[in-house]
C-alpha cells in the first residue's frame, strides 16, 4: 500500500502482517459484537453542520486532559497483548505518543513492562491503568512501581471483573501460550515480518507480572495465576483505597450509566472514562458515543468526562468533543497502525486522527478546540 490515508487502510495493512490470532484478539467484540459495531456506526449517524466565509486561520486543537497539556483531546487507551501485535509494541507507542504530545497508557497486562516504558522514554510521563486482582500485595507492588517509573495518572478499569466472551479468541486457541496448532503454525508462516520482528526482542511475556509474583516465572505459572486473579468482589471501597494508596491522578474506565457516573465522582475521581471496553465485555450495551451526553448532562460540572470506543477518524475525535468529553482514547486505531508499521504506523495512526479534526472543525466554523460544542451537530442526528 503506498499511499496510507484512513485508519482504515492501517487496518488492512495490520490485518496482512499481524497473526491471525493476535489480529482477532484486537479486533473483535464479545458474542454477537454489536456494541463492538454501534461504538463505530452510531458516530457516522451524527451529521456535521458546514459553515462557510469564516476566517480559518490560526487554528489549534491543543487543549488539557486532567490538567495534562494534549496536543489533541486524544490518548492512547490501554490494550493488553499490545507487544503482540508488533515486537516491543508498548514501547514503540509510547515512543509515537510522547514525540506527538499526547498521553500513553500501558496495560496491566502488556508485554513490555512499566519500567521498560520508562527506561525506553527517559522516564517521561506516561499513564498506567490497573486491573484490580486478589492479591492485593501485588496491587500495592504495581501502585509503588507506577510511582517509581514517573507515572502522571492511574486508570483504573472497572468493567473487567469478570471476562465477556469472545468467541475468536477460542476458535482461535488463545491462551498463555498461545496454542500452536496446526492452522496457528501455518499462518505464522505467512508473516515473516512478524516472526522476525518477535525473533529479535527477549519480551514475549506479561512484563509487569512475569518475575513479579511468586511463582510465576514463565507463561505456562502466568496463565494459571491470572485464570484465578480477577477479582469479581471489587467494590467502591476498593476504588476509594486504591486512590489513597496510589495519591495522584485517578481516571476510573468502564463507566457507562448515570448512577455509576455518580458514584465516580462520590469517589473522589479526577476523571471519568465513559467506555464498554470496545464492546468486549457486555454484548447488547450501549454505544459509548450514545452513553456520552447523559453522563455529561449528569455529572459534567463535578468530573471531567473522557470517552473511549469507536473513534476511528478525527471527526470521531470532534464529535465526541462536542457532546461534552474533554478528551477520547484511541485503542484499535492505535493497534492497527501498530500492527501495520510498527512505530511509524502509530505516528501515522496519529497524523491521520490530528488532520482530520484540525480540517473537520475548520470546515464547522472553528480554529480553537476549546470553542467547540453541540453547535457544530446538525439537530436530530446526535444522541441527548
Amino acid at each position: 500500500m503506498t499511499v496510507i490515508t484512513t485508519i482504515e487502510d492501517l487496518r488492512v495493512l495490520a490485518k496482512k502482517r499481524v497473526p491471525r490470532m493476535f489480529y482477532d484478539y484486537a479486533d473483535s467484540g464479545s458474542w454477537t459484537e454489536s456494541t463492538y459495531r454501534a461504538n463505530t456506526s452510531d458516530f457516522q449517524a451524527i451529521k456535521l453542520r458546514q459553515r462557510v466565509a469564516v476566517n480559518m486561520e490560526n487554528r489549534s486543537t491543543a487543549t488539557q486532559m486532567i490538567g495534562q497539556k494534549v496536543a489533541m483531546p486524544v490518548a492512547i487507551a490501554p490494550t493488553g497483548l499490545t507487544g503482540m501485535q508488533h515486537a516491543d509494541g508498548e514501547i514503540l507507542g509510547a515512543r509515537a505518543a510522547k514525540k506527538f504530545g499526547i498521553p500513553f497508557t500501558l496495560s496491566t497486562m502488556s508485554i513490555c513492562s512499566i519500567e521498560d516504558i520508562a527506561q525506553a522514554t527517559d522516564r517521561h510521563p506516561f499513564w498506567f491503568q490497573l486491573y484490580v486482582m486478589k492479591d492485593r500485595g501485588f496491587i500495592e507492588r504495581l501502585i509503588d512501581r507506577a510511582k517509581a517509573a514517573n507515572c502522571s495518572a492511574l486508570v483504573l478499569t472497572l468493567d473487567l471483573q469478570i471476562l465477556g466472551q469472545r468467541h475468536k479468541d477460542l476458535k482461535n486457541g488463545l491462551s498463555a501460550p498461545p496454542k500452536l496448532t496446526v492452522a496457528n503454525i501455518l499462518n505464522l508462516m505467512t508473516k515473516p515480518r512478524w516472526c522476525l520482528g518477535m525473533a529479535g526482542t527477549p519480551r514475549r511475556q506479561f512484563g509487569n507480572i512475569v518475575g513479579h509474583v511468586q511463582g510465576v516465572d514463565n507463561m505456562g505459572s502466568l496463565s494459571e495465576w491470572t485464570a484465578k486473579q480477577f477479582d469479581p468482589g471489587l467494590n467502591w471501597g476498593d476504588v476509594e483505597w486504591i486512590k489513597k494508596r496510589w495519591g495522584g491522578k485517578l481516571i476510573l474506565k468502564g463507566i457507562q450509566d448515570i448512577e455509576d457516573a455518580r458514584l465516580a465522582v462520590d469517589s473522589g475521581a479526577d476523571a471519568l472514562i465513559v467506555s464498554n471496553h470496545g464492546g468486549r465485555q457486555l454484548d447488547g450495551a450501549e454505544s459509548s458515543i450514545r452513553a456520552l451526553p447523559a453522563i455529561v448532562e449528569a455529572v459534567g460540572q463535578r468530573i471531567e468526562v473522557h470517552m473511549d470506543g469507536g473513534i476511528r477518524s478525527g471527526q470521531d475525535v470532534l464529535k465526541a468533543r462536542a457532546l461534552g468529553a474533554k478528551g477520547t482514547y484511541i485503542g484499535r486505531s492505535f493497534l492497527y497502525g501498530l500492527g501495520a508499521m510498527g512505530e511509524e504506523g502509530v505516528t501515522k495512526a496519529l497524523q491521520i486522527i490530528h488532520r482530520e479534526l484540525d480540517l473537520t472543525m475548520a470546515f464547522c466554523g472553528h480554529t480553537n478546540i476549546e470553542t467547540v460544542d453541540k453547535g457544530i451537530l446538525l439537530p436530530g442526528t446526535f444522541p441527548t
